[in-house]
Parts: structure tokens; C-alpha cells; sequence
């Protein structure tokens, strides 16, 4: 183990070790960091090396490295790049999938003497059996993929996550490294609370994408939006994808692009996983030009040379969105993202988010849990209290969000001896903060799709990073280069004064303490945890409704 790592230490590794010539700007200070013992959090892009960093820490640092890690796929990818590496340690994973030889092997790997990579799925951390065999193990290093599922602010909460911080304690506390490809800064301090982080290393890297184009389509008719999406995908050189908002649009569109000459496969997440696997395959090995898909299509998409990006719908958040373009351009060359809206795609958006259970669907899914002998499945327990599974399972999560339950790979529990009225308040206010946040995010998108400033710096400053006075490579700025528009429209405002920019404490009249996300010349958006993204007037400051922290 290096008692005084240094950025030489790191880059010999990576190329002793994995054969990597050179590291990307932030991984050897990510790595130095973690190696010297600091919980770190990193946000790079996809495609920017985050697995790199807990591979170098881990072997610096010897012992065991546990990864949780959301996917099955994106463990048997992670898994396998390992393995190719020239001196690597071993690599093992344990899920629900593993096969009690693989897992016989896989333990006898991590009680061993060797250093060794483990790949967990959250859920495994549910199993007493499993945490106590952790805790016996010699872990030096735990690692949080997908890091952004922990927070609630986030734009893939999993209550799976949410033990995580649990688990650190119980393992001995030994350093955490939290990963993600997008977290503003309410998510990151959401990220660095629920897991317990202690002084953590914050290393942002690569936010600002030049090389990918930005631009927004609005139209004012569902029948002209999809004429335009698909003339925008047909006419495409390269890889492309479609993110569309349903299943069925998933098959639609993708017959549509075949009738124009292109090799399409559609992808969702009620797919059989061989079907999935197909289309994974057939496009990493380019025998496609699109895949049109649900936000399913996402995590452990590794292909350098996606073109084009486009969405036929809003996404649910800004973190969502830029996540997803994310996945183009990753060989650094020019590509292109498109958003296609309607006004009112917006107000589709909040009516999904602002649903919740019925109290009597709470109570009947409480009581057939309490009665429960034993964990017991979603299914049985919607049977039980006379509700579909889908309803169970939506209680259960947020039974689970607020301590009432537990989830194990045998099913669902209930902790405590809660008075019923006491659970179904608690819930109510749980899904009352979630829609809350989900409004408040499809807020920020609209904002973003409604820019009238450059879209770089309206991106950019929702994830608190510096962007340049006007990007040049966006709708925006085509725009004013061409005379539509004043370019002092688009360029940055100077705000007006200079008492608040973003990352600065506010305090607000009715909603309490707030962070600024970012500043215009006559408005600002504010981060408050119990409302979530509101947009405030400046004038807010001059009657004395808005101060500064």
C-alpha cells in the first residue's frame, strides 16, 4: 500500500499494471486522493475513465475493492476489462446471477491474501450473510458507481442505494469513492451526506463538451415533431440515437427509420435481456445506424463514434439530459444534439410526476406486510392487501425510503411496530417531497429548452462549472452569428451586481436556505431542499424577500 502516493506513483501503475500510456485530466488526482486515504467524489463524463480511478487506487491500496455497481451488464464489462489488463488483480462479481461455483470462487478470491476487485449489485448488500463476510474480509476501499442513484435529487433515485451509507460503517469505514457522469451541485452534496463522505476530494472534470453541438426544436404540433425527428435521424451520417418517451415509440420510430434506409433496432426495458443483449451487441459492432430507445438504454454505453443524439421528448431532468448526450462525441469528434418539445410536453411531464398512492393502497400494502411471516415478494404482498403489483411495489419503495421496510433478495420486510396512520402520513409527505422534486427538476429542463442565452452556459451553470462568455457551438449562437439575434442576448449577463453567483448560501422568506444554481440578468435559479429548483426574480433581493447567507 503507498503511505504518500504521488501523481508518478499512478501513471507508473496505469502503465505497468493496465497498460494505459497516459491518464485523463483528474484521474491521478482522483487517485492520489483516494490512495491517501480522502473519500473522494468524481464527476466525469461518460467516457471520460471513471473506472480507472478504482482500479489504480484499488491496486495501489492492495486488499479488497468493493464496486457497487447497478447493472449485471455493466459488472460482466467491468469484469472483463479487468481481466484484459497485462498485471492486473483478479476480478469477481457477486449477484443474483453468479452460480454457486463462480460464487465458492468468488469468496475463496476475496478471503484470500491477493488483492481483488468485487462487483456488487446494491441489493447484495441487503443480505446479513454477505455484509458479515465483507466485514470479516479485508476491505480497504469501497466504491459507489452510478453515484447520483443515491440521492433522492438526483434523476435515478434506486431506495437499493440508500443502504449504502449503512454498509460503509459496517465494513470498518474504509474510504469512499462515489462516481457519476452528472450531479449538480444539490445532488453532489445529496451524494457526499447520504453515504457519509468525510472531507471529500471534489474532482469535476470534462463537463463542458465542446466538440458536441447543442441545439432545441420547438414545435407546436405532435404530428410536425415527428416529421422533424425523423428527417433530422434519416439524414444523419454516423451513429445515431433516438430517445423517445415510451415502449411504443421505441418500435414506431424505428419502423419509420427503416422504411428511410436505416438500420434500426428499438430498445426498451421490457425486452427479454437476450434480445437486449442483441441490440448491445449489434451496435457496439456497427451493424446499426440507430437505436431508438427508452431512458433504459443508458448506463455502460461504450461507443466512442455516436454522431447524433436526439430526443423526441423531454427528459425529466437537466442531469437526465446531459447524461445521455454525454454518449456522443466520446472519440472527441464533432457530433451533434438535438431536443425536439412542445410547449405542452412539459405539463405532460409534471401531471406523471405529480402522482401518489391512495392512503387505503398504503394502509392495505402496511398491513399485509406486517402480517407477513417472513420477507415476502411485491406480488404477494399487492395480492395480499388487494392492490396490482405495480402499486405494492411503489409503496414498498418508499416503505423502504423512509425506514418503514427493508429490501432483501428475498423480498420485502417490515421494521418497527408503526402505527398504521403513522405510515400512511409518513408516506404521504415522502411522495408530497418526491413530487416536489420531480417539478422542480422538469422546471430547470424547461428552462434550458427555453434559453434565449447560450445553451452551454445555461448547461453548464445548472452544474456549476464555468463556461465561456458565449460557446459558438450551439443553436443559440448560430443564431446571433448570423444576425437573428442580438448577440448581447445571448452572451453572459453580468447579472446586474455582483453580491451572487453560483454556489452562494441564500436565505429565502417562505422556503429557508437556499444555493444559487445561477444568475441572470433579471432572474436567478435557487436550489432550496424543501422546494426544490425555483426561479427567482432579482427584485427579490431589493424587497428584502431573498438575502444573502
Amino acid at each position: 500500500m503507498s503511505t504518500n502516493p504521488t501523481l508518478a506513483d499512478a501513471r507508473r501503475t496505469a502503465r505497468e499494471a493496465f497498460g494505459w500510456d497516459s491518464l485523463l485530466p483528474g484521474q491521478a488526482e482522483a487517485i492520489v486522493s483516494v490512495v491517501g486515504g480522502r473519500d473522494t467524489l468524481v464527476v466525469f463524463p461518460t467516457g471520460a475513465g471513471k473506472s480507472a480511478v478504482y482500479q489504480i487506487a484499488g491496486l495501489e491500496l492492495g486488499g479488497v475493492t468493493l464496486v457497487i455497481s447497478p447493472l449485471l451488464a455493466l459488472q460482466r464489462d467491468q469484469v472483463a476489462s479487468i481481466d484484459a489488463a497485462p498485471d492486473a488483480p483478479a476480478a469477481v462479481a457477486l449477484n443474483s446471477k453468479t452460480s454457486a461455483r463462480s460464487e465458492r470462487a468468488a469468496w475463496a478470491a476475496i478471503e484470500g491474501d491477493d488483492p481483488v476487485y468485487v462487483f456488487l449489485a446494491p441489493e447484495q448488500l441487503a443480505r446479513d450473510d454477505v455484509l458479515a463476510r465483507l466485514g470479516s474480509a479485508d476491505v480497504r476501499l469501497l466504491v459507489v458507481d452510478e453515484a447520483h442513484c443515491v440521492s433522492a435529487w438526483g434523476h435515478d433515485f434506486r431506495p437499493d442505494y440508500a443502504r449504502i451509507g449503512d454498509a460503509v460503517a459496517a465494513l470498518g469505514r474504509p474510504p469512499v469513492l462515489a462516481l457519476t457522469a452528472t450531479a449538480s451541485t444539490p445532488v453532489r452534496s445529496d451524494i457526499v451526506d447520504r453515504l457519509g463522505m468525510r472531507d471529500p476530494h471534489l474532482e469535476v472534470r470534462g463537463m463542458d463538451r465542446p466538440e458536441i453541438h447543442l441545439a432545441v426544436r420547438r414545435h407546436e404540433s405532435g404530428a410536425e415533431k415527428r416529421r422533424a425527428v425523423i428527417d433530422d435521424v434519416a439524414a444523419a451520417d454516423g451513429a445515431s440515437l433516438l430517445y423517445v418517451a415510451t415502449r411504443r415509440e421505441t418500435g414506431e420510430y424505428a419502423a419509420e427509420l427503416a422504411e428511410r434506409g436505416r438500420r434500426t433496432a428499438a430498445y426498451h426495458g421490457g425486452m427479454s435481456a437476450k434480445d437486449r443483449d442483441a441490440v448491445h451487441a449489434a451496435w457496439s459492432a456497427g451493424r446499426l445506424d440507430v437505436v431508438v430507445a427508452t431512458s433504459a438504454f443508458g448506463m455502460g454505453i461504450d461507443k466512442p463514434d455516436v454522431r447524433l443524439v436526439v430526443h423526441a421528448d423531454v427528459t425529466e431532468s437537466l442531469d437526465a439530459y446531459a447524461q445521455e448526450i454525454g454518449r456522443a462525441a466520446r472519440d472527441g469528434r464533432p457530433a451533434r444534439a438535438v431536443l425536439h418539445y412542445r410547449p405542452e410536453d412539459f405539463s405532460v411531464r409534471s401531471f406523471f410526476a405529480g402522482g401518489r398512492a391512495a392512503p387505503s393502497a398504503v394502509s392495505a400494502v402496511w398491513a399485509a406486510l406486517s402480517q407477513a411471516d417472513g420477507p415476502v415478494r411485491a406480488k404477494a404482498v399487492g395480492e395480499a392487501a388487494g392492490v396490482s403489483a405495480r402499486t405494492a411495489a411503489r409503496v414498498l419503495g418508499v416503505l423502504v425510503t423512509i425506514g418503514a421496510a427493508t429490501s432483501t433478495t428475498k423480498g420485502f420486510a417490515g421494521v418497527g411496530d408503526r402505527a398504521r396512520d403513522e405510515v400512511v402520513e409518513a408516506v404521504r409527505d415522502e411522495e408530497e417531497a418526491h413530487r416536489r422534486i420531480r417539478e422542480s427538476r422538469i422546471a430547470v429542463m424547461r428552462g434550458y429548452a427555453e434559453a434565449v442565452r447560450c445553451r452551454r452556459i445555461a448547461l453548464l451553470d445548472y452544474f456549476g462549472v464555468d463556461a465561456a462568455e458565449a460557446c459558438g457551438a450551439c443553436d443559440r449562437c448560430d443564431a446571433a452569428s448570423r444576425g437573428d439575434v442580438d448577440p448581447a442576448a445571448v452572451a453572459r449577463g453580468t447579472g446586474g451586481d455582483d453580491r451572487l453567483g453560483p454556489d452562494d448560501a441564500v436565505e429565502h422568506a417562505e422556503w429557508g436556505a437556499g444555493t444559487v444554481v445561477s444568475v441572470e440578468d433579471d432572474r436567478m435559479t435557487v436550489f432550496f431542499e424543501s422546494q426544490g429548483y425555483k426561479v427567482v426574480a432579482r427584485e427579490a433581493l431589493e424587497r428584502g424577500i431573498l438575502d444573502v447567507a
